[in-house]
C-alpha cells in the first residue's frame, strides 16, 4: 500500500477538504482508494456522506481494542472511509497517550487491513505538531504538505519540514514529500508575490498548479459531498485532478509533470 499523510504546519488551510477531494479524484481513476481521518475535529466523513450523528471510528475502536476494519465504511467513487469517531475526554486522553507510547500504531492497523501494494491511504492529520501527525508521518511513504499563499503558511513551512525530515525522511521505504498550495485568489496582487516567493522556495517538490479558491468547494461540503462531484466543471476541480495527476506520479516515482501557470 502507498500511504499518503496530508499535513500542514497552520490551521485554515483547507487540508481535510482538500485531501477528501484528492481520494476522491484518485478513487474515480479506478485506484482502490482508503481516506483515514486521524484529525480529532472527525470532519472527513462529512465529505462522503456519513451521517453527522455517527460517532463510531478509528479512535473509538483502539480505545475499545476493536480493529480497524470494523468502522470501514463505503464512499463516493469507491473511496472507502475510516472516520476518526467521536470520544469524551477520558477516552481521547486514553487514546493520545496510546498514540505517544506506540508511535508505529498506525501502521500497525494499517497493515492489519490486508491490502494490495498499489492501494492508496490518504491520511488526515490536526495541524502543527501532535501525537497524530507523528503517528501519521511514521506510516507514510508520502507527505503532501498543504500551505496557502500568505505569510504565516510560508513562515510556518521549516517548522513542519523538521517534523517531515524527524519520522518520515530516514526510513528506507520513505518516497517523498510535495507541497500544493491551497486557496489561491489569483485576484489578489499580495497573493501573487507570496505565490512567486513560495515557488521560489518550494520546487522541486511543488505541485506545478494550484489549487483556486472556489465557492464550489465550500457548497459541496453543505450537500455532504466532494466538488468533483457538486460541480464538476469548476476551476477546482480541474485544479484537484491535476493536482491527483501530479501526486499519482509522485507515488510512481515520477518527479514531475509540465508545467502550469496559475
Amino acid at each position: 500500500m502507498k500511504v499518503i499523510a496530508v499535513v500542514s504546519a497552520k490551521g485554515g488551510v483547507g487540508k481535510t477538504t482538500l485531501a477528501a477531494n484528492l481520494a476522491s479524484v484518485l478513487g474515480s481513476n479506478g485506484r482502490r482508494v482508503i481516506s483515514v481521518d486521524f484529525d480529532p475535529q472527525n470532519a472527513l466523513r462529512l465529505h462522503f456522506g456519513i451521517p453527522v450523528d455517527h460517532f463510531d471510528g478509528v479512535a473509538r475502536a483502539t480505545v475499545s481494542g476493536d480493529a480497524w476494519r470494523s468502522v470501514m465504511f463505503d464512499g463516493i467513487d469507491g473511496v472507502t472511509v475510516l472516520p476518526h469517531g467521536a470520544l469524551n475526554e477520558d477516552d481521547r486522553r486514553a487514546f493520545e497517550a496510546r498514540l505517544d507510547s506506540d508511535p508505529h500504531l498506525v501502521r500497525a492497523a494499517l497493515d492489519s487491513l490486508g491490502l494490495e501494494a498499489n492501494d492508496i491511504v490518504l491520511i488526515d492529520t490536526p495541524p502543527g505538531a501532535t501525537v497524530y501527525t507523528r503517528a501519521a508521518l511514521l506510516a507514510a511513504r508520502f507527505v503532501l504538505n498543504v500551505v496557502i499563499a500568505d505569510a504565516a503558511s510560508y513562515a510556518a513551512i521549516p517548522h513542519m519540514e523538521r517534523l517531515i525530515q524527524t519520522y518520515a525522511v530516514p526510513r528506507a521505504d520513505f518516497i517523498g514529500y510535495g507541497y500544493v498550495i491551497n486557496q489561491v485568489d489569483i485576484g489578489r496582487n499580495l497573493t501573487k508575490d507570496v505565490l512567486k516567493v513560495l515557488r521560489g522556495a518550494l520546487e522541486p517538490h511543488l505541485f506545478p498548479g494550484v489549487v483556486h479558491l472556489d465557492q464550489g468547494v465550500s457548497e459541496s461540503l453543505a450537500y455532504d459531498t466532494t466538488v468533483i462531484h457538486y460541480d464538476p466543471l469548476s476551476q477546482a476541480a480541474a485544479d484537484l485532478r491535476a493536482c491527483g495527476d501530479w501526486l499519482d506520479a509522485r507515488l510512481n516515482g515520477q518527479v514531475s509533470l509540465p508545467r502550469s501557470v496559475a
